[in-house]
């Protein structure tokens, strides 16, 4: 028994949290699900996240959550941002392959690829400043005075600035996390990806340590010259197995990967990358393969993982059954994997493949006319996965 905290959200949330759960469920792996209510309306009463969702997760460790809405322009930060920052979710993996019956300008490219983002640093860590307050001017006479190179030279009153937090320690763990994925799931290969010919102090670090890591696993780098004068990282050589060069190390440039993505997604196996691009790619590879009704992910850190759709909160569909559940029951799938319940996480992947190649019992965002009166709804959709696996 497996006692997994369960975070319905709002908006569609608890539609299609209800719906994952019954296909958990129904792989027979047993789960006490510690229910806790944390969608946009008890956020703003309560001032923030409630301690006891915290609490819930620091003691189970593990958690589902479905969408909570993120009011734009206004109101508190992304839920989702809070929580991978105060339980060091460091790892944000993102799966994106392609499923038959799906529709998608990619169906005959055989998508299978994974976005592993780092979660904590970069432009999303929230260290900004804003336009005309006095600190912010301060900070830009700083800036100014201690920068060798380019000036910000735009008015002191008019300008606003996000700072871009890079470290060995996080490009470090998150490669590490990339590279132990690959050896782990038998992936091939893994792109280190950012924009070091432009960003060369914090995207260099990035280039420069996961080239370390990937010298730690023994990787056989694309181009030879990307390994000259590269030591393995200290803290992970002799610790992380070689994989003997079984597992090849590349790199690209972020707008380079984006044409890439298009024109030959197949070729692509674990993509590595930062907070922001990370961002960008996941929504980039999820359209390849459907889009975001059909992509999962999950936060993971050292001391607690939370999987969750990719997709928003859609409030306007709010109780109308409608909603395609996928995202979140292959998250929940994911999840299963994580707890080491491979045999049923495979039973419950083969159930939805099954059903949406079958096109039957699909949402309306399946069927390849979206006004098909023969559409399921949400829950009715679960429910035939429930039965494939029966």
């Amino acid at each position: 028994m497996y006692k997994v905290t369960l975070i319905p959200g709002d908006g569609v949330g608890p539609e299609i949290a209800e719906a994952t759960r019954k296909c958990v469920d129904a792989t027979g792996v047993k789960i006490d699900w510690d229910v806790q209510e944390c969608g946009i309306e008890v956020i703003e009463a309560e001032g923030g996240v409630p301690d006891r969702v915290m609490e819930s997760i620091r003691a189970n460790k593990i958690a589902l959550k479905a969408p909570i809405t993120t009011p734009i322009g206004k109101g508190f930060r992304s839920v989702n941002v809070f929580l991978r920052q105060e339980l060091g979710l460091y790892a944000c993996i993102r799966p994106c392959k392609t499923y038959k019956g799906v529709r998608t300008y990619f169906a005959d490219s055989n998508v299978d690829l994974v976005v592993v983002r780092e979660n904590t640093e970069d432009l999303y860590a929230g260290v900004e400043f804003q336009a005309g307050e006095e600190k912010t001017a301060e900070l830009i006479k700083t800036i100014n005075e201690f920068a060798t190179g380019k000036k910000i030279n735009t008015p002191l009153d008019e300008t606003g600035v996000s700072i871009k937090p890079m470290s060995y320690q996080g490009t470090r763990d998150i490669c590490n996390y990339a590279f132990k994925y690959a050896v782990d799931n038998k992936r091939k290969a893994v792109t280190s990806i950012c924009k070091a010919n432009i960003m060369k102090f914090t995207d260099g670090l990035w280039y420069d340590e996961t080239r370390a890591v990937a010298k730690a696993y023994g990787a056989k780098f694309e181009w030879e010259d990307l390994a000259e004068g590269v030591e393995p990282d200290a803290k992970l050589a002799g610790n992380v197995p070689d994989c003997g060069g079984s597992i090849e190390y590349n790199e690209r440039l972020i707008d380079n990967m984006c044409m890439q993505l298009v024109q030959k997604p197949e070729l692509y196996d674990v993509l590595v990358t930062s907070n922001l691009y990370g961002d960008i790619l996941s929504d980039l590879c999820a359209g390849l393969v459907g889009g975001l009704g059909v992509a999962p992910g999950s936060n993971i850190g050292t001391e607690a993982a939370i999987f969750e759709a990719t997709h928003g909160s859609a409030p306007k569909y709010k109780g109308q059954n409608k909603v395609n559940p996928v995202a979140l029951i292959l998250s929940g799938k994911m999840m299963l994997d994580y707890l080491g319940e491979h045999e049923a996480a495979a039973k419950l992947d083969q159930a939805v493949a099954d059903v949406i190649e079958e096109g039957k019992d699909v949402t309306y965002d399946l069927k390849p006319d979206r006004n098909d009166p023969t559409a399921v709804g949400t829950q009715e959709m679960a429910e035939a996965i429930c039965r494939k696996m029966q």
